[in-house]
């Protein structure tokens, strides 16, 4: 509850394939609890590539609901639901995702699956599934080293990701991560480098 937080990501693409190397995305939000369940957050999206400058692509609302108190069940549950619209096809984007979280003394596991559907003018209405997995260590309050594996239409994609926790005052904190993940096939970029900073 009263929890707010400023967030900015960026994902890097390297890849020997030029449609695929250079693309950036920028991803700034603000968002804030509006209980001890409900969680509200707007992105401002922004994409540059090796040919064209910054600037915003998409707009992003996502709403998570806590299904289950911390520990209650052999697992933590939650549902994600999430809006997006492209400022350049002008395609919307919907989507659900169940969220789960284990603990396994000092690890952590959390999955997501998540169904989006897409419209837009300029794209083909279709149905898209994704699963995102991660285990981390809980080494240190600042420092956790992860595994994370990315699956969807046009992704495959595994690697490392190092992250932590740094007290900023007695209610606020800096959160951080950053890796790279591998491509597992052809679809997707050979390497993609994320980086991300919150702060809450």
């Amino acid at each position: 509850a009263l929890e707010r937080e400023f967030e900015f990501r960026a994902i890097v693409q390297s890849d020997d394939n030029d449609t695929l190397d250079g693309i950036q995305l920028h991803k700034l939000s603000f968002g804030r609890s509006w209980s001890d369940r409900w969680f509200t957050e707007f992105y401002l999206i922004g994409k540059n590539t090796k040919q064209d400058s910054l600037s915003i692509e998409a707009y992003e609302l996502e709403t998570k609901w806590q299904l289950t108190e911390q520990g209650e069940y052999w697992a933590d549950w939650g549902l994600l639901f999430e809006v997006e619209t492209n400022q350049q096809s002008s395609a919307w984007e919907y989507g659900t995702s169940l969220l789960m979280s284990k603990e396994w003394g000092r690890w952590v596991t959390t999955a997501n699956v998540g169904i989006i559907y897409e419209r837009g003018d300029d794209i083909a209405n279709e149905w898209d599934s994704t699963l995102s997995v991660q285990a981390r260590y809980r080494l240190t309050r600042g420092f956790e080293p992860a595994l994370e594996y990315y699956g969807g239409e046009n992704t495959k994609a595994l690697g490392p990701v190092f992250l932590g926790d740094i007290r900023t005052g007695d209610r606020s904190r800096l959160h951080w991560e950053i890796g790279v993940v591998f491509g597992l096939d052809d679809d997707t970029p050979d390497r993609t480098f994320r980086g991300h900073l919150e702060f809450e």
